[in-house]
């Protein structure tokens, strides 16, 4: 059985080890930035109880997964049903190169322009990783991997 979470900051290789993982083992893909918001703009978190509910709906239509993303309040919801987790623990100037180079993600913006608008942001919120306190934060996921009793990695640079 694969039922894996991957987390880790923006910019880490989250969606393109899952895309990659996915591929191989023929697993169904969850990436949680397609649920965790509300659309408009400014951007607004869903209700956890919304995202809880379609994060339940596939796990439950999916034998096998991955699911990625940094919200720890979401994959918490999925952490007692996983077999293994994977923390992409890369160093924040990775994550930020990695940011500037990423293809467009039409799943996530209507245009590459549109995503290219948000770079700054996403930039300035990647720095803040290892001091911000919030569900997303590095602490956050390093005590959701360190309680993890099952199988579990840690990626510190993308190979």
């Amino acid at each position: 059985m694969h039922k894996i979470l991957i987390f880790g900051n923006s910019g880490s290789g989250k969606s393109t080890l899952a895309i990659q993982l996915c591929r191989e083992r023929g697993l169904a893909h969850l990436d949680l930035d397609t649920l965790a918001w509300l659309p408009g703009n400014p951007p607004e978190r869903k209700p956890l109880p919304e995202s809880q509910l379609a994060i339940e709906e596939f796990m439950s239509s999916n034998d096998t997964w991955v699911i990625e993303g940094c919200y720890g309040d979401l994959l918490d919801m999925a952490v007692p049903h996983a077999d293994e987790v994977i923390f992409m623990n890369l160093p924040v100037p990775s994550c930020i190169e990695n940011a500037r180079n990423r293809p467009w993600e039409p799943h996530k913006y209507a245009s590459r322009e549109e995503q290219d608008g948000n770079l700054a942001m996403l930039i300035d919120w990647i720095a803040q990783y290892p001091t911000r306190q919030d569900v997303c934060s590095e602490s956050a996921h390093r005590t959701l991997y360190d309680a993890f009793a099952g199988k579990k990695r840690m990626y510190t640079r993308n190979s």
